[in-house]
């Protein structure tokens, strides 16, 4: 199992910085059809061959993505997708 972590500090209020989880949940939603659903501040996403969850703190938001062996060729592009869209999200 290949598994992706990524945490980046934010200046976000609590309502920014869950509007920016659900941005990049549905975002790769979109690009790799993981679905998600929210169970209190932890976002949880799952598909055949992947499974995560992104956490919102304060004043970090935190990804971890467990990927299976068939989406392992394509650990680079999701874990560039995740920081490109963080990059976007968290600028100040």
């Amino acid at each position: 199992m290949s598994v992706i972590e990524v945490s980046r500090p934010h200046q976000l209020d609590r309502a920014h910085a869950i509007q920016a989880a659900d941005d990049l949940a549905r975002s790769l939603s979109d690009q790799f059809h993981v679905h998600y659903t929210w169970d209190g501040q932890i976002l949880r996403f799952r598909r055949t061959g992947v499974k995560g969850q992104l956490e919102v703190n304060p004043d970090t938001i935190h990804i971890r993505m467990e990927l299976g062996l068939l989406l392992r060729p394509f650990k680079d592009r999701i874990e560039n997708e995740i920081h490109r869209h963080l990059d976007h999200l968290t600028a100040t």
